[in-house]
């Protein structure tokens, strides 16, 4: 009876540290969702004649990249040195020089726009779905290892070890970030699989969308979270 107080606060506590990891996941997240080149390579699989089986893999490689590199991010961020208000610190400065990283790869990404290199996708994409379930399970395990996705799982995993949260919420907040990020692949390759005639006409159309904006869209995202990023950790070094 008297260790429900305690107990309940905490409960109250690990609630809101878990609605603020997730608040400050989800940009980040949506960020990489967004991102030019895993959705031109999915469009691309998608309209090729080997599209449920290379979808499939592209698909589990994905997912499990995007898995493996923001838990690899959550550990080491739990793993920086110092105590407390030393170590927050020092999340802070890394926040700040991730959200400034993220900031000028956006302002390239815009600038590569202007200069005419946006273009409907590198041109080997137009052959992506012939090469085979192994190499395009590769492709979207190497989806985790560009330089933007570095960045955010980064960030993401400065953001969880800033929130505290126990194992279970760690896991969660792993597997919510995995699931926004890798849902503008999971949900194109699910629909295309279940719905093929109703879903290619809108994969026609999604390809010349992306031509046209995509590279617009990602390098305004970037600043965006760059921003936010840089908020959030001068918040910590404050």
């Amino acid at each position: 009876m008297f260790g429900g107080r305690p107990a309940g606060r905490r409960r109250v506590r690990d609630r809101r540290a878990m609605e603020q990891a997730l608040l400050q996941l989800l940009p980040l997240a949506l960020a990489a969702a967004l991102s030019s080149v895993p959705i031109t390579a999915t469009t691309f699989i998608l309209l090729s004649s080997g599209r449920g089986r290379s979808g499939l893999a592209f698909l589990s490689g994905t997912v499990l990249g995007t898995l493996a590199a923001v838990s690899m991010a959550t550990v080491v961020s739990q793993a920086l040195p110092g105590r407390s208000r030393g170590h927050d610190a020092l999340v802070g400065k890394l926040e700040v020089l991730i959200g400034l990283a993220i900031v000028l790869l956006g302002i390239y990404t815009l600038a590569r726009r202007n200069r005419g290199a946006g273009g409907s996708g590198p041109g080997w994409m137009d052959g992506i779905g012939s090469f085979g379930v192994v190499p395009v399970f590769g492709l979207g395990l190497a989806m985790s290892v560009r330089p933007k996705s570095v960045l955010l799982v980064a960030a993401a995993g400065l953001a969880i070890d800033g929130a505290k949260l126990a194992f279970e919420g760690n896991l969660v907040a792993v597997l919510s970030y995995t699931a926004v990020a890798t849902s503008t692949v999971v949900v194109p390759v699910m629909a295309t699989i279940l719905f093929p005639r109703r879903t290619e006409p809108l994969l026609v159309r999604m390809k010349e969308w992306l031509g046209a904006h995509s590279t617009a869209i990602g390098g305004a995202m970037m600043l965006m979270v760059g921003g936010f990023m840089i908020g959030l950790g001068l918040g910590l070094t404050g």
